[in-house]
């Protein structure tokens, strides 16, 4: 990532100076690239650079960056900005730019997201930090982001942490969305018995429609591969084991303080926990076999799209809620169509769908939930038949849908008038009298019932 950020910059005109602990990897991007100043020590990087400095970390989200950045403060003047790209835990963010602010330096978290191909062509990134320091780099970044018809894919987040924020909760949706694609996968291989090869080239047909998306593409591609050593699909020699690098977790984390659901997100973190029990799956496998289950109609195959476009829908605007909620929580003043916006171009979750977030978010900024915007709710109501009939089929042929599922029960939730907590209210008060409201008295004061005695 590094590497190709900074030769992305050298092809827009930015000149850099590089610096790598292992100089070695310095010397051997240098021989490649000799547009490039070879430094040994952060303080021959800080004296190479021209005032007001810009300095891009690309390392290890942590201590890390603690310790790279109290070595760099001493060698910094006042107007010098440091900026890590990486996936660091919003918080330490905060905590950083107020340190660095304090020296009068400025410090600036910018969520990056493309990978390496992205790094190098184009990546959407999201900073954050203060306005004096995007405008400093404005010009910079803008250069280097990936370019859709909406724009470059760059743009201020907001103060301190919002814009490590902001990655965050895209890399929560980008589990979501990971999850969707590999559930209907799994739907296809299982209960229809399509071989890798089939799911590819229906993969590649949904994507010239409204699922259009950079994962759904890449899922394609990856089916396509073959194992060179047994000339199956390569996909089907690879471990079901699901690693993670801890962002899709803070999303879950942060959304409990907030109080913000997102099931679909979580249901996707479970999955990948679940899927690390593989010696426990192996060996429960042989004690519950697999039932008959009921055989999936193959005129499913047309419900399927519309389903996983509702289901989509429903991922992002648990994304958005959570993104909303912790821009009030921290008075970022974030700009939920701009978020859209930068995420057309360049980073995983890019698809044609968020046209349809940028729009609502146009025409309703402060929207309390993305399922209540006109266009999103036909496009939604449209596909929820169809999602109940892929998550019954699958159920009934006993292909698990975490996802699909928790994404059903979050539309039917948020979408009833009456849920049965008015019983668990009871519960609570009838054993730690915990007092509920009536719903039949406008502005009810909280009281409290002996529903034992």
């Amino acid at each position: 990532m590094g590497e190709n950020l900074a030769l992305n910059l050298m092809d827009h005109g930015t000149p850099v100076a590089v610096w790598n602990l292992e100089y070695e990897w310095t010397e051997r991007f240098v021989a490649a690239h000799p547009d490039a100043t070879a430094t040994r020590t952060l303080e021959e990087l800080v004296r190479a650079l021209p005032r007001p400095r810009r300095m891009l970390m690309m390392i290890k989200a942590g201590a890390p960056v603690d310790l790279t950045m109290a070595k760099l403060a001493p060698l910094c003047e006042p107007g010098d900005i440091v900026i890590d790209g990486g996936n660091s835990w919003f918080k330490d963010t905060q905590r950083r730019e107020a340190e660095w602010r304090a020296l009068g330096l400025n410090f600036v978290g910018m969520g990056v997201s493309g990978g390496a191909e992205g790094a190098r062509n184009g990546p959407s990134m999201m900073p954050g930090g203060s306005p004096e320091a995007w405008k400093a780099l404005e010009p910079a970044l803008t250069s280097i982001a990936a370019k859709t018809s909406f724009g470059a894919c760059v743009a201020y987040v907001g103060p301190d942490g919002a814009g490590h924020f902001v990655k965050m909760v895209h890399n929560g949706i980008e589990y979501a969305d990971m999850q969707l694609i590999a559930e209907v996968y799994d739907v296809l291989r299982r209960a229809l018995r399509w071989d890798a090869a089939k799911i590819a080239d229906t993969f590649e047909r949904w994507n010239q429609g409204p699922l259009d998306s950079y994962l759904l593409e890449l899922s394609a591609r990856v089916l396509r591969v073959l194992d060179g050593k047994s000339a199956t699909s390569l996909v089907d020699k690879v471990l079901d084991v699901a690693g993670q690098k801890g962002t899709g977790k803070w999303s879950a984390q942060v959304a409990l303080d907030l109080g913000v659901p997102i099931p679909t997100i979580n249901a996707a973190i479970d999955a990948r926990l679940i899927s690390t029990l593989k010696t426990e799956r192996d060996a429960a496998a042989t004690l519950y076999p697999t039932p008959a289950g009921q055989p999936i109609d193959a005129s499913l195959l047309d419900k399927i799209p519309p389903a996983l476009y509702a289901a989509k829908l429903c991922s992002y605007a648990q994304g958005m809620a959570l993104i909303a909620a912790g821009s009030r929580e921290w008075k970022w003043s974030i700009d939920l169509k701009e978020m859209a916006r930068i995420w057309t171009g360049g980073c995983i979750i890019r698809a044609r769908l968020l046209e349809d977030v940028m729009r609502a978010f146009g025409r309703r900024p402060e929207l309390p939930n993305l399922l209540v915007d006109e266009d999103v709710r036909r496009a939604v109501d449209a596909g929820q038949a169809s999602l109940r009939a892929l998550v019954n089929a699958a159920q009934a042929a006993a292909v698990p849908v975490p996802a699909l599922s928790a994404t059903l029960a979050y539309f039917d939730s948020y979408r009833t008038a009456e849920l049965p907590t008015n019983l668990i209210q009871a519960q609570r008060d009838a054993f730690g009298a915990h007092t509920y409201q009536r719903n039949d008295v406008a502005d009810a004061p909280f009281v409290h019932t002996e529903w034992l005695k």
